[in-house]
């Protein structure tokens, strides 16, 4: 199993953070941390797409000068 921990040593350690934090602290936290992933996914996409028109735009001018280069060569 994983690493081996067992089912039940995981249901005990659960039921202790439940008895140390309550149940709603830990949806709280579940919440939190679901959206910290969604904001991280969603400015690594962003990122990608502010890049892309940049890479875009420096492809464009190496191929200007490599056409430039042929038809003077």
């Amino acid at each position: 199993m994983l690493g081996g921990i067992s089912i039940w040593q995981l249901l005990i350690v659960l039921a202790i953070l439940v008895l140390i934090f309550g149940t709603k602290k830990l949806k709280n936290l579940g919440s939190d941390l679901g959206g910290a992933v969604k904001g991280f996914k969603e400015a690594v996409n962003k990122e990608e797409e502010e890049t892309d028109p940049q890479q875009t735009a420096q492809a464009k001018v190496i191929d200007v000068e490599a056409k430039k280069d042929d038809k003077s060569a």
